[in-house]
């Protein structure tokens, strides 16, 4: 297995040009699955285990893709099958993505029940609403998702999601664009990642009204077309850049950016003692060498998002007084405490709630990823950490930072990754 060793007390300084989105780019890859016609060219694909896993999947359906230079080519005419394996699924959960484009265009879908990160339960029960209400016919048998059409068409219908579920919206949408008629989606997810699937269904021919709103329309289309299409920044690993560069005492400039996407997490940085510039494709963070104690709320967007909640945590180690971060989407995402608390972080739990009492001396060790944001919540307490801090299965992390202690290092970081035997 590979492990990240970081020297920490370097300053994390430099301008680097966000990846693309992991979050956006696995419900586009999804949506190739809608129709056989044509080559899809997805440019500004990041280069992840999770992406690989993905296309993994889509090979098992039968399509063809290549990968090259950030650039994705899928051919999905030769896909036939329409089984997801477990042997796939269970290595991340987004594979449930799969669901609405395959029941859409061969009426009959069967998926393992997924697997993914380990913190708390993140239930299906809306995915399967959605298909319902479109008019399939759901049982869940041997650990799959049969999903089947009685008359082989999927209908429109009013689905209104009794909580906002970007996965739920999305596999939703994915669905709608090939139904008869006319589908409504209230209470919609708004997250950018969703409203970059509305532009790539668009592209692709669908007709969808409401984008960037918690009300969707969909007209159902007989058929949709390949498109080439540019994917949008990851503004996790941009968010995740900042706290790297704000708990070091640094300043960054990230390129290839849409700041008012980060809206939320700019101003909590600001509010934390930090200088933040942005133009319209960039944002530069100035740290005033003091971190100011400052309260989170993760919650569905525009709000700050769970995805930046432990790497937050982190950052408030290093502040004066104490912070509160309370987590209303995964109330029990708070796996990374115990590893924090190990570097000599003093963080108590309540609850979806952590108190994190600063600003703390943290000291370099051993400490282990449990889950894609915990591992980043790691290493940015490692940046600081005096001595040498290893984080141990960085699996984790590869599944969605592109290159992360290349990008570190560029910056200033003192990082490697090395080898170890875990037994």
């Amino acid at each position: 297995m590979d492990k990240l060793v970081i020297r920490g007390g370097r300053r994390i300084s430099g301008t680097i040009t966000a990846s693309g989105s992991k979050n956006t780019s696995l419900p586009i890859i999804a949506a190739t699955l809608l129709t056989g016609k044509g080559t899809f060219f997805l440019h500004r694909i990041p280069d992840l285990k999770d992406i690989l896993t993905f296309t993994q999947l889509l090979h098992h359906l039968g399509a063809e893709t290549s990968f090259s230079g950030n650039t994705l080519k899928v051919s999905t005419h030769d896909v036939k099958s329409i089984q997801a394996p477990y042997e796939v699924v269970k290595k991340m959960r987004a594979s449930i993505y799969v669901l609405g484009p395959l029941l859409a265009r061969f009426g009959h879908a069967r998926v393992s029940l997924p697997g993914g990160c380990a913190f708390g339960p993140r239930p299906i029960d809306l995915h399967l609403m959605a298909m319902e209400k479109l008019g399939a016919t759901i049982a869940i048998e041997t650990g799959f998702i049969d999903a089947t059409l009685p008359d082989g068409k999927l209908r429109g219908a009013h689905i209104d999601f009794p909580i906002s579920s970007v996965g739920a919206t999305g596999n939703a949408l994915m669905a709608a664009v090939l139904a008869v008629g006319t589908t409504t989606i209230s209470n919609a997810a708004v997250e950018p990642e969703i409203e970059t699937l509305c532009r790539f269904l668009i592209a692709m021919g669908a007709i969808i009204t409401g984008t960037g709103t918690t009300e969707l329309q969909i007209e159902g289309k007989e058929a949709l077309n390949a498109v080439e299409f540019h994917n949008v920044f990851d503004r996790i690993e941009a968010g995740t850049l900042l706290a790297a560069a704000a708990i070091t005492g640094g300043d960054i400039t990230i390129n290839g950016v849409e700041p008012e996407q980060m809206r939320a997490v700019l101003k909590k940085f600001s509010q934390a003692g930090c200088t933040i510039e942005t133009t319209a494709n960039s944002m530069t963070l100035k740290s005033q060498g003091k971190i100011l104690a400052t309260d989170i709320t993760a919650k569905p967007y525009p709000s700050f998002p769970t995805d930046m909640q432990a790497q937050w945590m982190a950052l408030m180690t290093q502040a004066e007084g104490s912070s509160h971060i309370i987590d209303k989407v995964y109330h029990e995402r708070f796996n990374h405490v115990p590893e924090l608390n190990r570097l000599g972080a003093h963080i108590d739990i309540r609850k979806n709630q952590a108190l994190v009492h600063g600003p703390q001396k943290l000291s370099g060790t051993t400490v282990m990823s449990t889950d894609l944001r915990a591992s980043a919540s790691l290493v940015i307490a490692g940046l600081v950490a005096e001595g040498t801090t290893e984080v141990l299965r960085v699996y984790h992390l590869d599944r969605g930072y592109e290159k992360i202690e290349t990008k570190l290092k560029s910056l200033g970081a003192d990082i490697s990754r090395e080898k170890y035997n875990e037994f």
